[in-house]
């Protein structure tokens, strides 16, 4: 897949002020390289139709920050829509300087001509920016705006699995290939769990003993499981790690319960939990789209995501607590207990992830959600995560929201969001809401 491309298109006319414009043009061009160096900056202001055409035929974008240096017509987003549908950032600059004079730029006046032609086309969906380069406002937007697109483009990338099927009840998890790949641009795969197990089951204990030995590394007290859990578990994670190498695997979202008791006599918990901390998004329960929102806050934060179910509220506290049954990634454990091994809390088998995560004071939660009609939305709340001890046996993260805690629950119930959330180191609100506006995707902010 070729490498995100983001592109700066700035056009104008020569009947303003050029000097007025220039300076702009070079604030704006360093602005851009800042955010992303992969940023295609052309050689000159782009004050013709000529120079425009010239300029649009050595590009590939995957973004365009179209701006308005000075006024230009409609013609001039014309000629770039003719050619490209890809995200769009419409970036308006203020006028240097109101003196009673002459005006020097214009732009807004061409960002609405530009604004309206957009419609014309399909009403494209595009983000808007207005401001000077020199604002720190104007620099966060196009940031955000940068980081969603180039997930856009990397989504395009991505291959994902669902091993085995979610259990009853748990249809909410449930994804078609076409749907995925038509909303996301995702490939999608299926593997029956029957045939990971099998996998698992025919390695010997030598082909093991490397994935063993790195489990042992990442955790403490593996020692405490029982000898055949142990191996049975390294038999598990070779299974699972030679399918998502073999395969181009990015994301997975895996059957656990009950055929990993019943079947196999061991969780793959831990499994997931490794993978985690490999790169690779784990959903259990087999989530499809709790996989792939895992996947995009991993992508966002360069690190692994907490992935649960909602389980306590604290009014007192402002608070809600994520659980789940024990496949956290062990680099999000609390470092005065590091990443504690013990039982599934219902089977009472083992190995499973057992400890609170470690504090970190800025947190998005999001989820990629579902509609009954087939529609996407994204439900988003930022806060903090605090330094709490492990809540209930399995993995937990206790949140403290920057907006009301109930009335967060009792909102999002109201409004039927999936049991499954993803907790995400850092404030990234912002880039998914503008990653959810390139989709035309509803943003549920709470």
């Amino acid at each position: 897949m070729r490498a995100f491309s983001p592109v700066y298109i700035p056009v104008g006319v020569p009947t303003f002020h050029l000097e007025s414009a220039q300076r702009q043009f070079e604030l704006s061009a360093e602005l851009l390289r800042g955010v992303d160096e992969r940023f295609a900056v052309p050689e000159k202001m782009l004050l013709s139709l000529d120079d425009l055409r010239a300029y649009l035929d050595t590009l590939s974008p995957d973004l365009i920050v179209f701006q308005n240096l000075t006024f230009a017509n409609a013609a001039y987003m014309s000629e770039v829509l003719r050619r490209f549908d890809c995200p769009m950032l419409l970036w308006t600059l203020r006028e240097p300087v109101i003196d009673g004079g002459r005006l020097r730029l214009n732009s807004l006046t061409g960002a609405y001509s530009a604004a309206n032609t957009l419609r014309a086309f399909d009403d494209r969906p595009f983000a808007y920016l207005f401001g000077s380069p020199e604002e720190e406002r104007v620099r966060e937007t196009i940031g955000n705006v940068t980081k969603a697109a180039r997930l856009k483009h990397d989504m395009r990338g991505l291959k994902m699995a669902a091993v085995g099927h979610t259990p009853q009840g748990f249809g909410f998890g449930r994804a078609l290939d076409a749907e995925l790949m038509n909303a996301f641009g995702v490939e999608l795969e299926a593997i029956e769990a029957r045939e990971l197990i099998e996998k698992a089951g025919g390695y010997s204990d030598e082909e093991c003993a490397a994935y063993l030995e790195k489990t042992a590394a990442a955790t403490c007290g593996l020692d405490k499981t029982p000898e055949k859990n142990r191996l049975d578990h390294a038999r598990l994670l070779k299974a699972y790690s030679d399918y998502v190498r073999d395969r181009g695997v990015g994301a997975l979202a895996s059957r656990c319960w009950p055929d990993f008791f019943t079947a196999f006599g061991t969780p793959v918990c831990t499994v997931l939990s490794m993978l985690n901390d490999e790169g690779v998004a784990a959903a259990c329960e087999a989530d499809v789209y709790g996989a792939l929102s895992m996947w995009i806050g991993m992508q966002l934060s360069g690190e692994p995501v907490f992935f649960g179910d909602p389980v306590s509220l604290d009014e007192g506290e402002n608070t809600i607590t994520f659980w789940h049954c024990g496949a956290a990634a062990c680099s999000l454990a609390r470092r005065d207990t590091g990443a504690v091994v013990g039982v599934h809390p219902n089977r009472r088998i083992g190995p499973a992830m057992d400890f609170g995560c470690e504090a970190f004071p800025d947190a998005t939660v999001f989820r990629i959600g579902r509609e009954p009609d087939g529609f996407f939305r994204f439900f988003l709340l930022e806060g903090e995560a605090l330094d709490k001890p492990k809540q209930f046996i399995g993995t937990s993260i206790v949140v403290r929201t920057d907006n009301g805690a109930r009335e967060i629950v009792e909102e999002s119930v109201k409004a039927g969001f999936e049991p499954h959330f993803v907790v995400i180191r850092g404030r990234h609100a912002a880039a998914l809401e503008a990653l959810a506006e390139m989709y035309g995707f509803e943003v549920c902010r709470y």
